[in-house]
């Protein structure tokens, strides 16, 4: 059964830092690309970053470019999201996915193929 699990988010000022780890299980990081989506009330889900571990390709949402970065351990079978100068508007719930493929319009996934979807991780961000 291919499974992930997100951990580390939390309450952070604006400004701050906070790094969310997705760790799989049930697969290898080269079979699947790995993404961040995210969730905040009233509002769509939307996709933040992938990456492909297999050939090292990575996608980020335009707002979030520069301030977040992707990364994959492949000893840990985990992904990392590096977030850094954090604004209130990024407060949701952060959730990993595999994916074989998906095609963004800025942030929405306009086609996808999902494979499995963890139970996300709180992220709120105060001003």
């Amino acid at each position: 059964e291919v499974k992930v699990v997100e951990s580390g988010g939390g309450l952070v000022q604006a400004g701050g830092s906070l790094r969310l780890s997705c760790t799989g299980s049930g697969f290898t990081l080269d079979d699947y690309t790995i993404g961040w989506f995210r969730q905040a009330p009233g509002k769509q889900r939307e996709g933040v970053s992938c990456i492909t571990s297999k050939d090292g390709s990575t996608w980020y949402e335009d707002s979030v470019k520069g301030r977040f970065t992707i990364s994959s351990d492949h000893a840990k079978n985990t992904v990392y999201l590096e977030m850094n100068n954090l604004h209130p508007e990024y407060t949701a719930v952060y959730y990993c996915t595999t994916l074989l493929w998906a095609a963004f319009a800025g942030a929405q996934a306009t086609s996808a193929v999902f494979v499995s979807w963890g139970q996300g991780t709180q992220v709120t961000v105060s001003s």
